[in-house]
């Protein structure tokens, strides 16, 4: 016969003893990460390996210390790492719609943006003072005055040539006229001259054609002066400029000779300073110019081409660039483009581009969590893009997309060289790695976190000195070591596992709060046991309304448990209901009704449509060994019911099926079952118990019923053997198991936990095939004998 568990295995209980400290006052908070050396492999590997597409999916579930293991860990390597380039956007003189994006070393960029702004200021006021000075007014008017003394030759010549073939020339209002002048050089009246003779008049004609041409080529003669006159005067003004700026420009070039493409940018702004020297001079007077900058603000909009737009500024990091983005929207990774309103008209330019996460990170390490980047439009797509063409661009999403097509500026892409590290659940990077093909090609390195982590010595250590952690960063009462004791235990329950301890970091440190708190409320100087576990009671009480309304009903008879006696086909059977933050076990009556046909069995919860899929495999191996056992030498005539009594939210999963299997086998034997213990467990097709989740909530909650009701001393719950090891249970159960009023009993086959619940041997099966008589096996053998000769009498055909 199966024997009890004695309570010393009912929960692997630590003693606190081996803590080695009397409180976690005198530790030294973690400075590692535990428990998860698979996870911390993955991620040293993927963030230290040079090559595109092996960034980094960290995989674990909520509330295992994902985020913050993942933060520590790049916090520490960022600084053994060099800093990140600075990135700046430049004005293209010779295409605006296209700023220029430059790389600079750290700290150089707002550097340069200093250097540029104060090369602007001096310009704009040496410029002026140059162009007011003696020396260029001198310049001016040498070169002005040699002009007009080769126009007035030119001016004093044509009138000579004039004269001379009789005529005067005069300004008029359509140009200049050529007058007709008498033999004593006075000129000839309009009136006058038309009475001349027709010949004397066709020589004057013929005269003043002559003139005419040569006064077409001294005018040519003059624009040419005039122009000859501004090129001398622009050239003047050139070299006087070169002049003012000159050592300023040299002396940037020097500044920043190693930065190729700063070399060109100063020489293209020496170029447009040149070319647009009224720009830097000073307005006339309002009603003597109709100059283009009406008011000073658009004078200032004119300097804006020269500003220095420094989109990463890395002059502060102990290291590489890490960026958490919280928010990944589109425009926070990316980037975006301001626009203004000027006079009306929306605009923009390269000043008014705004870096985004990638940007910032470029250099180092960008960290998003998967259910945020998934919750914002675009933001997977173009992350994907950006890390296959290994360079970011500033876009609107519209454009990207195709959906807009309005004339703006398109920034040069800059260059990417970063590691993404995303944070989700295992779900997640399933979805991604079957749905996406381009996910396995750009996230190579899989960091998965465990859930649990094996109890050991060094592992203990570890936890206390992360509770000491907890207790320093949030200012916290320290936990003594009856208190610590009680937490590497809540450790176990919460990994189900009497040799783990769970890694979910954020319950524990929960417990370790509401414990402080009421420590608090007693005045006491440390977190004790009786705390820690006030918290715990006190987190349960907080949601287990709906288990104590069960409990209330089972009480009032309203749900039918037994806990007592002994009933044929009917059995106590356990699942786990969870509602939102909690579990809890909830006792159920399992019927089994047996007739004579050829039905076999029939799980009315699947016909109901109130059985799920992995209850009804349960079934369908219910039936499995059925056949195996008893129907080697007869068909299996048999036709029977199960149901779980008053089950009204429906039942799922395969925990059941040794108890729907037990009930069937009490039917068919006609043998009852002991009401006063529960079962719980799978098995497989040849009658091996094998094991189920929730182990300790099902145990709690049949005890909670059995307390109810009032504890006898025969009530208990059998359960898989191979679930001993996952044995956490209350104080008070194992209390209970001490004064012998509350039992547990592991099997490993049907044929054990068969023999518990009936008091009857099982039987083993004798050469002959019969089994041994009077057992178990036995009468269920004969009687499944007995109902195939009914049916072959009452149906004789094939």
């Amino acid at each position: 016969m199966t024997i009890p568990l004695s309570p010393g295995q009912y929960r692997n209980s630590f003693d606190e003893s081996l803590v080695e400290c009397e409180s976690t006052r005198d530790l030294q908070p973690l400075r590692e990460i535990i428990g998860q050396k698979r996870a911390l492999s993955a991620l040293t590997f993927g963030l230290n390996i040079d090559e595109r597409g092996f960034n980094v999916f960290v995989s674990g579930m909520h509330g295992t210390g994902r985020k913050s293991a993942v933060k520590k860990f790049i916090d520490e390597l960022s600084k053994t790492k060099p800093r990140g380039n600075d990135w700046i956007y430049v004005n293209n003189f010779e295409n605006p719609y296209e700023p220029n994006a430059i790389r600079l070393p750290s700290g150089m960029g707002k550097q340069f943006r200093e250097d540029m702004a104060t090369f602007i200021a001096e310009a704009k006021r040496a410029i002026p003072q140059v162009f007011d000075s003696e020396d260029y007014a001198n310049r001016h008017d040498a070169a002005i005055h040699g002009i007009g003394d080769e126009k007035a030759q030119l001016i004093a010549h044509i009138d000579e040539v004039a004269r001379s073939k009789g005529f005067l020339i005069q300004p008029g209002p359509q140009g200049l006229l050529t007058i007709p002048l008498k033999e004593n050089g006075e000129a000839y009246p309009q009136e006058e001259f038309v009475t001349l003779p027709q010949e004397v008049q066709v020589q004057y004609q013929k005269r003043r054609e002559e003139l005419l041409a040569e006064l077409r080529n001294t005018f040519r003669q003059l624009r040419d002066l005039d122009q000859k006159g501004e090129d001398i005067i622009e050239q003047l003004n050139r070299d006087v400029v070169l002049n003012a700026i000159g050592h300023r420009i040299a002396a940037l070039k020097d500044k920043y000779e190693k930065v190729d493409e700063i070399h060109a940018y100063i020489g293209a702004v020496q170029k447009d300073i040149v070319e647009n020297i009224p720009q830097f001079l000073p307005e006339p007077p309002p009603q003597q110019t109709s100059s283009p900058f009406p008011n000073p603000l658009a004078r200032d909009l004119v300097f804006r081409k020269y500003d220095v737009n420094v989109i990463v500024d890395n002059s502060e990091n102990e290291g590489a660039p890490v960026i958490y983005e919280q928010n990944p929207s589109y425009q926070n990774l990316f980037g975006k483009i301001e626009k203004e309103v000027q006079y009306g008209v929306v605009t923009t330019d390269f000043t008014m581009i705004r870096p985004g996460s990638i940007h910032r990170a470029n250099g180092g390490y960008l960290v998003m969590m998967a259910e945020d980047l998934f919750r914002n439009p675009y933001s997977w797509d173009s992350l994907k893009t950006t890390l296959k063409t290994g360079e970011v661009v500033v876009e609107e999403p519209g454009e990207r997309m195709g959906f807009i097509s309005t004339k703006g500026i398109k920034p040069e892409p800059i260059p990417l060289s970063l590691k993404v590290v995303i944070i989700g659940t295992p779900q997640i990077f399933q979805i991604l790695f079957t749905q996406d093909p381009d996910f396995p090609e750009l996230f190579k390195v899989k960091a998965e976190f465990d859930i649990t982590m094996d109890r050991t010595e060094e592992n203990v250590r570890n936890y206390a000195s992360f509770i000491c952690g907890i207790c320093r960063d949030l200012n916290l009462r320290h936990l003594d070591k009856s208190a610590v004791a009680k937490v590497i235990e809540y450790g176990s329950r919460l990994a189900e596992d009497q040799a783990k301890l769970t890694t979910r970091f954020s319950d524990v440190a929960d417990i370790i709060r509401e414990a402080s708190y009421y420590a608090g409320g007693d005045q006491s100087e440390y977190t004790t046991a009786r705390h820690v576990l006030k918290a715990i009671e006190e987190k349960i009480y907080r949601s287990n309304l709906i288990q104590e309304k069960i409990q209330e009903f089972i009480r009032k008879g309203i749900f039918l448990i037994s806990t007592e006696g002994e009933k044929v086909g009917q059995i106590n059977g356990l699942s786990v209901i969870g509602v939102g933050d909690i579990e809890f076990g909830r006792p159920s009556r399992v019927t089994a009704s047996v007739g004579i046909g050829r039905g076999g069995i029939i799980d009315i919860e699947r016909e109901a449509a109130m059985g799920g899929p992995t209850h009804t495999k349960g079934v369908l191996i219910i039936s499995g060994f059925l056949n195996d056992r008893y129907a080697q030498d007869k068909p299996l005539s048999l036709s029977a019911r199960l149901v779980f009594e008053q089950s009204y939210e429906g039942v799922d999963g395969d925990s059941a099926s040794s108890t729907e299997l037990y009930a069937i086998l009490s039917a068919l034997s006609g043998l009852p079952i002991n009401q006063a213990i529960a079962v719980t467990g799978s098995v497989n097709q040849k009658g091996e118990i094998q094991a189920i989740g929730g182990v300790n909530e099902k145990i709690e909650g049949y005890f909670e019923v059995c307390r109810a009701k009032g504890l006898t001393g025969k009530q208990g719950v059998m359960i898989p053997s191979s679930n001993v090891q996952n044995l956490m249970l209350k104080e008070e159960v194992i209390e209970a198991a001490k004064e012998g009023k509350f039992a547990i009993y592991p099997v490993s086959t049907i044929d054990e936990g068969i023999e518990v619940l009936t008091g009857v041997r099982a039987g083993k099966r004798q050469p002959d095939g019969t089994f041994e008589e009077g057992t178990v096996n036995d009468r269920v053998d004969k009687r499944l004998k007995e109902m195939a000769k009914i049916l072959k009498e009452y149906y004789p055909g094939p």
